[in-house]
């Protein structure tokens, strides 16, 4: 990919407080995700966004991503049976417990209601907790702890 449309997504990404981004140009795919604050990018001279470079991570398309086939089993799932997902409602760093040493908030097989706390996802240094919807039961957790999850991504299945 030219360089010079890699500074413009960045510039894009900062001026609408974008963090993460993944574009595809034929078999090629590019992961940018920015994690210094907008206000700090626009006082930066164009030469010092260019080592945010090596940040990108170019992933084979034909490669098949390890959340994305978790996230079309749950689908597959949940359509096949009175499974309920809860799905991620943001882009973020899940989180079971509310600190590393705490206990989780739930395991497989606990008994939930609707405003029970599920998880938390960091988006922006900010601690969002992720209540139930729904009465049931923890069938699965489809997201290992400390990872990165995507919008609309299955989070849990439940057995209402």
């Amino acid at each position: 990919m030219d360089p010079r449309k890699i500074k413009e997504l960045l510039k894009l990404m900062t001026a609408h407080d974008v963090v993460d981004m993944v574009i595809e140009e034929g078999d090629t795919k590019i992961k940018l995700s920015r994690a210094t604050p907008a206000s700090q990018i626009l006082m930066q001279a164009p030469a010092q966004i260019a080592p945010m470079a090596p940040m990108m991570s170019p992933v084979n398309a034909a490669t098949p991503h390890m959340e994305a086939g978790t996230q079309q089993q749950a689908s597959a799932a949940s359509k096949a049976s009175n499974l309920k997902e809860i799905k991620a409602p943001m882009v973020g760093s899940f989180y079971r417990a509310p600190a590393p040493t705490a206990e989780p908030y739930v395991e497989v097989g606990t008994k939930i209601k609707p405003g029970d706390v599920l998880c938390i996802i960091e988006a922006m240094k900010l601690m969002n907790e992720i209540k139930a919807e729904v009465a049931g039961e923890i069938v699965e957790i489809l997201v290992e702890n400390g990872h990165s999850v995507e919008y609309g991504q299955p989070l849990f299945l439940i057995k209402s």
